[in-house]
């Protein structure tokens, strides 16, 4: 009887392998197909950055890609966005997967036959504009997993929504953009997936590893503006009028106390910080108002609120002890939630994860970088992960992170990304067939 049951339990271990590793196998070899389109997708799109709701060229070369594979493809949602439905030859779930596609205003600093010599005009500068982020690998990942999965339409169980979305960095002022706009304008309508995956390449990380946590990720991440207006007067005479400048760095000074002071670090981290102080032209000349620029990161929505509502008190109260007056929009422009992996969601797909990356997976602390697949969360269950852009012999420490003029991306992360976006859907679609029960 025993060597029965053992005998049973070996047979059933083998076959819960065997179908695994056809899966695995199946998202190894499609990766492998794609790739050589991928490399050339993203180095061509890194080549022709464009700004957020301005992809137009990117636009149209993810929508031609995705008619020539057979999908059903729209181009009315969020400006610039595409998505392309692709349903399986058999019954099954329905899942999304996204990629963003804006690049930054930065100008390339790295030395690459394909760097970008775009520029453009950005907040009344000129400056360059480079895929300083990892966006361009994002959208040639996604159209390598589209091509590869439309390979196989007839042998899929399902339907996958591909979604490539523009503007993540944030729209320019005064328009709607990214994640949101396009749930807004009916993304989800008429296809609600069960579960949403995406991915995001990091440098610090190996090219070779994934990276994660289950729970919240990323971020909450909300922009502030706070305008001092003071009276302008010679700057040899400072008490013939009111400082803005002397007011503003008090502001930025104070302000510090909404993380050192207000907030309860043991529960989670919070961050203030200033990126723009705008005011005055002239040395001797003492103007009548200063602009201060800033984001506030947070992962928990009553201390969201409290960090508003402090920030709002600093900026009058100090404000007034110097004889000025402020207007504020805290927040100002549309924040980000906190990106959260759907912990029921990370728990089933993780082993996935650890076939397709040959165990190398970490599991990393929540970080204060933010980002809008967030959105994409509260519609359906929600995963997102990083890929490694490293080179494994760099030193992952002392590299250019995302949005430094000297990021680089080891493009060995494009393979591992289209394994992972590939390896998701495959076993989320087609999960393996359960073992003969025993007799």
């Amino acid at each position: 009887m025993h060597k029965s049951i053992t005998a049973c339990l070996g047979v059933l271990l083998l076959a819960s392998i065997s179908a695994s590793s056809v899966l695995a196998l199946d998202a190894a070899e499609l990766a492998e197909e794609v790739n050589a389109d991928v490399i050339e997708w993203r180095r061509d799109i890194h080549q022709n950055p464009e700004l957020g709701n301005r992809e137009f060229r990117t636009q149209a070369l993810v929508a031609e890609h995705m008619e020539s594979l057979g999908l059903e493809v729209r181009t009315d949602l969020g400006h610039t966005g595409v998505v392309g439905i692709l349903r399986g030859g058999r019954p099954g779930p329905r899942i999304a997967l996204r990629a963003d596609m804006d690049a930054l205003p930065v100008t390339e600093q790295v030395d690459l036959p394909f760097a970008s010599t775009v520029t453009t005009e950005f907040r009344g500068q000129t400056t360059g504009v480079m895929h300083a982020c990892g966006h361009d690998a994002h959208t040639a990942i996604l159209m390598g997993v589209a091509q590869a999965l439309a390979s196989r339409r007839s042998e899929l169980s399902g339907e996958v929504m591909f979604i490539f979305q523009p503007a993540e960095e944030g729209p320019p002022e005064g328009e709607e953009g990214g994640a949101s706009l396009m749930i807004e304008q009916g993304l989800f309508e008429d296809f609600l997936p069960e579960a949403v995956f995406g991915l995001h390449v990091i440098a610090g990380i190996p090219s070779n590893v994934i990276a994660l946590r289950s729970g919240p990720f990323m971020a909450a991440a909300d922009s502030f503006r706070i305008v001092v207006r003071g009276r302008q007067t010679h700057g040899s005479r400072p008490w013939g009028g009111v400082d803005p400048i002397v007011a503003a760095a008090d502001i930025v000074s104070t302000a510090q106390t909404v993380v050192s002071r207000k907030s309860d670090l043991t529960r989670a981290p919070v961050v203030v910080s200033f990126g723009a102080i705008q005011g005055g032209i002239r040395q001797n000349i003492i103007p009548d108002q200063v602009e201060l620029i800033g984001t506030i990161r947070t992962f928990e929505e009553d201390m969201r609120a409290r960090v508003f509502e402090e920030l709002e008190r600093i900026a009058r109260q100090v404000a007034a002890a110097h004889g000025a007056e402020v207007d504020t929009e805290i927040p100002w422009m549309s924040g980000y939630p906190v990106t959260r992996n759907d912990p029921a969601l990370t728990a089933r797909m993780w082993p996935t994860l650890e076939r397709v990356a040959e165990g190398r997976v970490i599991e990393i602390p929540a970080i204060t970088g933010a980002e809008d697949f967030s959105e994409y969360g509260k519609h359906a269950p929600a995963m997102f992960i990083f890929v490694g852009a490293t080179p494994p012999d760099q030193d992952p420490t002392n590299v250019p992170s995302n949005h430094s003029p000297l990021f680089f991306l080891d493009e060995d992360a494009l393979l591992l990304g289209t394994r992972a976006l590939l390896g998701l859907s495959l076993d989320y679609l087609q999960p393996p067939e359960p073992a003969d029960s025993a007799p």
